[in-house]
């Protein structure tokens, strides 16, 4: 019972580290600077 936790927790951290750095990369990928839209609703200017 005592391994089978010790999995649990190990196996958490793996998927905690793995969400994190696709959560880095995605924010440090993206443009900075003025990003403007335009749809059918209109014109959308937005600040990075």
């Amino acid at each position: 019972m005592r391994n089978n936790t010790l999995y649990l927790v190990i196996g958490a951290l793996v998927v905690a580290v793995i969400a994190l750095g696709i959560y880095v990369l995605r924010e440090e990928s993206k443009p900075s600077g003025v990003e403007i839209k335009i749809n059918e609703n209109g014109l959308t200017v937005e600040q990075n």
